[in-house]
């Protein structure tokens, strides 16, 4: 038996398994800035991001883990590429993306893609 939400959806179960295994996983130390990036710089970024005139999606937080995850798991997505998915099909915006999985997802569900796969 298949979710059925989605019509390609590759999972038996979608919430199940992968999300209980996704917890079993050792977490990385996330109080160690990853090497590469040194808090000079990272303080840097954060100063130049706050002068820009970004918005925010309201909505992103309450479907973080309902439709997201959901979407995630039916076309076997992380978490992070199946949010730009959820927002571009929920606010009927235009994706633009050269990962062929999330390009699938996105044609599946109606959403208008740019770009070219590799």
């Amino acid at each position: 038996m298949r979710c059925g939400r989605y019509s390609n959806c590759r999972r038996r179960w979608c919430i199940g398994s992968g999300a209980l295994a996704a917890r079993s996983r050792k977490q990385p130390d996330r109080r160690r800035p990853p090497a590469g990036i040194d808090v000079v710089f990272r303080n840097a970024a954060l100063a130049d991001l706050a002068l820009l005139d970004i918005a925010t999606d309201p909505d992103s937080d309450a479907d973080g883990w309902t439709t997201t995850l959901h979407l995630a798991e039916c076309f076997r997505l992380t978490l992070y590429d199946a949010v730009y998915v959820e927002l571009a099909h929920r606010r009927s915006l235009t994706l633009a993306s050269l990962d062929e999985e999330l390009r699938a997802a996105a044609r599946t569900l109606g959403v208008p893609v740019l770009g070219t796969a590799a």
